[in-house]
């Protein structure tokens, strides 16, 4: 199959490239960054170098695919951030429509039927619905748990202070996921042959906050690693004071609110709180030591 993969090589698209070569498809990576070329051509995938914001590149770019993997970045311009996600997404369902790609998996996030309190997952919100839209092509929703990797931020926050926390308590029960479990659930997708429009949950574990202290604080050897809860106002400003650009650091706020209130979990917990990826919380826990200590 040809398949178009979305994310440069980040953190799901670079384990998902790897993968789907390894089964023998004819691989094409998307990329903003030019450097990432040979990156990209040394895996054995073509390198398409260009805006998604520009709607002529992505259906040259889609000309002829089987399928697609379409995610959108995490922080698009800085500013007007869930605007420019969406309108993203509009530019990705429009190449969809030009070009016929009959099979699409789209990343999107558990917390996405809900269009407020969710900070940036509710620009997916709307996305979803272009894509459900989309008379002729296939999707799934692949909807993913909190990704793992973003406890990273919290490192200096344990160096400096001795504790981990954000603006939800240590009873708030997060379902969590590792980008390689999206990478192998998004390369069955794109190769299944199906019809029609469906959800996927991709979660790798369920567990409170306060396991998520006792695993880390477990790992890097502080084994009573406190959870803090925080007030909304003073996670805003501890993300601004670490660097987070203000909007960014609004949306996540916003997000600590709705995982509060339970808006985040609650379409999958609806949905069944299906669990079907691998790395649980203490596999992840010895990734998290180690950049922890690097």
């Amino acid at each position: 199959m040809k398949i178009i993969i979305t994310g440069s090589v980040g953190n799901v698209a670079k384990p998902l490239a790897q993968q789907l070569i390894a089964e023998g498809h004819d691989i094409t990576v998307i990329s903003s960054n030019n450097s990432k070329k040979n990156e990209i051509e040394n895996l054995g995938a073509k390198a398409a170098i260009g805006s998604i914001t520009d709607l002529d590149f992505l259906v040259k770019t889609f000309e002829g695919a089987d399928a697609a993997f379409l995610m959108t970045p995490p922080n698009m311009g800085g500013t007007n951030i869930v605007e420019n996600t969406i309108n993203a997404g509009k530019n990705y369902a429009e190449a969809i429509k030009q070009t016929g790609v009959k099979r699409i998996v789209m990343l999107s996030s558990i917390g996405v039927e809900s269009p407020i309190e969710n900070g940036p997952i509710k620009s997916l919100h709307f996305i979803e619905k272009f894509y459900n839209e989309l008379e002729n092509s296939s999707v799934t929703f692949l909807r993913a748990g909190y990704f793992y990797i973003n406890f990273f931020n919290d490192i200096p926050l344990i160096k400096n202070a001795g504790i981990i926390g954000s603006n939800f308590p240590e009873t708030a029960t997060i379902p969590i996921v590792h980008p390689i479990d999206i990478a192998k659930a998004a390369a069955e997708e794109l190769v299944e042959n199906s019809e029609g429009k469906k959800v996927r949950y991709i979660v790798s574990d369920v567990r409170t906050a306060s396991d998520f202290a006792k695993a880390f604080g477990n790992a890097i050897g502080k084994p009573h690693l406190p959870w803090v809860e925080f007030k909304d106002e003073a996670s805003l400003n501890g993300m601004l004071q670490a660097g987070v650009p203000e909007e960014m650091a609004e949306l996540y706020t916003e997000m600590g609110l709705g995982i509060r209130k339970g808006v985040v979990q609650k379409d999958f917990i609806e949905h069944g709180s299906v669990v079907n990826g691998k790395v649980k919380l203490e596999d992840f826990a010895k990734e998290f030591a180690s950049k922890f200590n690097s």
